[in-house]
């Protein structure tokens, strides 16, 4: 498999998670709901991060558009993160963490500093 390939493949993939999880909070089942509320987020703070997500879910995609996805994946991600951590959950880390590992990898994980947008 070719760089490019392999690029497009990690793209896609973020883009799907981002795509569940923007469905998922703007559906916003009880759980998620008592989660916003746990962390002492307004009730409607899930439109919010999934119309995020559900957009950097389409900017992820096609190549000029890319980084910029990777930018708002990486804002968004960072703030869940952050949340987390403030809240001790810090098993509930690891996916975003992960997502911003192949956000990074997916912007500047190029050996030979080729950037990979």
């Amino acid at each position: 498999m070719n760089k490019f390939a392999g690029r497009q493949i990690l793209a896609w993939a973020v883009s799907a998670f981002f795509v569940l999880g923007g469905a998922m909070n703007i559906v916003a089942p009880t759980f998620i709901m008592e989660d916003y509320a746990r962390w002492g987020y307004p009730a409607w703070f899930h439109y919010v991060t999934g119309a995020l997500e559900l957009l950097c879910a389409g900017l992820l995609v096609p190549r000029k558009t890319r980084a910029a996805g990777a930018i708002l994946g990486v804002l968004v991600m960072g703030s869940a993160v952050l949340t987390l951590a403030v809240h001790g959950e810090w098993t509930h880390v690891v996916l975003p963490a992960l997502v911003l590992i192949a956000l990074a990898a997916i912007c500047f994980g190029s050996r030979d500093g080729e950037s990979l947008t």
